[in-house]
């Protein structure tokens, strides 16, 4: 039995659909209310719990002979103490429900954002090094201090291995990520100009081949970067012209001015409590170094995503057939 936290999710809904098609035999631990429309129909069997509930997860648990752990608490605001209720506690108690039950081995999705920052010009590659000062940000700082922890189970009798997400788009998106909600918006006619700035991309679906790869080829105790390309938002406007016809707004912004800005943006979105598309932090991290090499994850694992245009041509093909745009 394969038991997968966050199976609702953009990441999640695709790997456990790809390890049914592999014949596995998948429990998804989700909380308890939680739409179900990315998995519905699929056969697997669903325990509804909160990760920060120990007791209850470690019954859920049981029978269970790898975890992939993907449940996360994401947030695009520099400063959001939420993030490490479910992040850190949620990862704690993940760990001691593994060991509870005699589980070895975690497959766990990190992110880029918890790997010590670089300055421009520099490759980032994977390090063990994850201190929380090293990175900025409540989410990237949950994320590295989770990642410590999880690499630090091998001492417990762990085999935890740990996977590093750049910034994920692509269809099968039920729950609308950031990435997403721009390109919906885009669609939408509702950006009048474009913003400096720059991110490494990935395929949802390479991800989901990549932490597949990383259980049945990676080693214990190792962490390996699944990213892709680094895209310009400019570029990627351009690419969604390309596909659809709608015109790129002419006009870009500076990030000094984007930053100006996104202070007010960030008290909006927390007083509307709208899905945030452009805060001070999304304005940070497209003006940091994103140029995270996959090389190790392709050297080891076999790990290949594909060109992001091929990707985003999916996302409009998939966004247009639920009528999201």
């Amino acid at each position: 039995m394969i038991i997968v936290t966050g199976g609702t999710g953009h990441i999640g809904n695709v790997l456990v659909k790809k390890l049914l098609e592999k014949g596995y035999k998948v429990k998804i631990i989700v909380p308890p209310g939680e739409d179900l429309t990315s998995i519905f129909g699929l056969n697997v069997e669903i325990e509804f719990t909160d990760i920060r509930n120990k007791a209850r997860l470690i019954d859920c648990f049981k029978g269970g002979e790898i975890v992939f752990h993907l449940a996360s608490f994401i947030s695009i605001f520099t400063k959001d103490k939420r993030v490490y209720d479910v992040n850190v506690h949620g990862t704690e108690n993940v760990i001691e429900a593994c060991i509870k039950n005699n589980i070895k081995t975690l497959i766990y999705v990190s992110s880029v954002h918890a790997l010590k920052e670089e300055p421009k010009g520099k490759v980032i590659k994977e390090n063990k090094d994850f201190n929380p000062a090293y990175v900025k940000g409540d989410y990237a700082k949950s994320k590295a201090i989770a990642t410590a922890k999880v690499l630090e189970s091998q001492k417990l009798g762990m085999e935890p291995i740990v996977v590093h997400p750049s910034g994920v788009i692509g269809p099968y998106d039920y729950k609308i990520s950031f990435m997403n909600q721009v390109i919906i918006n885009y669609l939408r006619g509702r950006y009048k100009f474009s913003i400096e700035g720059a991110y490494n991309f990935v395929d949802v679906r390479d991800v989901t081949e990549g932490i597949i790869l990383a259980w049945e080829k990676g080693k214990a105790g190792e962490n390996y970067i699944l990213s892709g390309e680094v895209v310009t938002i400019e570029k990627l406007f351009s690419y969604l012209e390309e596909i659809t016809g709608i015109k790129k707004p002419t006009i870009v912004i500076n990030r000094y001015i984007g930053e100006f800005f996104s202070y007010f943006a960030d008290i909006y979105y927390k007083i509307t409590k709208e899905k945030p598309t452009y805060t001070s932090y999304a304005i940070y991290s497209l003006n940091s170094n994103s140029n995270f090499t996959y090389e190790k994850a392709k050297k080891e694992l076999g790990y290949n995503p594909r060109p992001i245009r091929e990707t985003i041509y999916d996302t409009v093909l998939w966004l247009e057939e639920r009528s999201l745009i």
